[in-house]
């Protein structure tokens, strides 16, 4: 079924609208899920709290795409769900090493000033994405927007594990030059 057709099932107050959004995008949202929390039946559990968050949403929102609308609120909820279980504790999940690896480049913060500076950042990233070419790209919004092992990334390209930590490095590298010359700094 069509985005848009499922969309209308939900503003309808339809439950069909659920069944619809698990058929086409269950599997992209498991998948997502899985690869931040580490754990099957923490993913399912997450894709229908996500489902259920979609309800609540849709009306007013109306996402022009459902796909990465639904993504978005499974990847939310499951950062959420390693902050809430301290999953960093347990080790689970790419969440400890991704974080880790953007570190240096865009420093973790919590202080109130620093969170003012998320849209410019968010807004800078993307400026900085658009001029990368596509493979580069590809490989960093894996890595660090879906959280994908180096593993699955280079099986999923066809590159080798090495060049996929190259690519990662110098794009990286090349994310800090680009704030450095915005005068972006945390």
């Amino acid at each position: 079924m069509e985005d848009c057709k499922i969309t209308e099932l939900f503003n309808l107050r339809d439950e069909s609208a659920l069944r619809e959004a698990e058929l086409k995008y269950g599997g992209y949202c498991r998948t997502l899920a899985l690869n931040i929390l580490g754990d099957k039946g923490d993913a399912e559990e997450t894709v229908s709290d996500a489902l259920f968050h979609a309800w609540q949403a849709i009306p007013p929102a109306k996402p022009r795409l459902l796909g990465a609308f639904l993504a978005k609120i499974t990847r939310n909820l499951a950062l959420n769900r390693i902050e809430r279980d301290c999953a960093v504790k347990r080790g689970s999940g790419e969440l400890p090493l991704v974080l880790d690896e953007l570190d240096y480049c865009i420093p973790s913060s919590h202080s109130t000033e620093e969170a003012v500076d998320l849209r410019q950042l968010t807004e800078l990233i993307n400026r900085f994405l658009a001029e990368q070419k596509a493979e580069y790209r590809t490989i960093f919004l894996k890595r660090y927007w879906y959280m994908y092992p180096i593993s699955e990334i280079a099986a999923k390209t066809g590159f080798s594990e090495s060049k996929i930590k190259a690519a990662l490095m110098r794009t990286r590298n090349a994310l800090k030059e680009f704030l450095d010359r915005e005068d972006f700094n945390i």
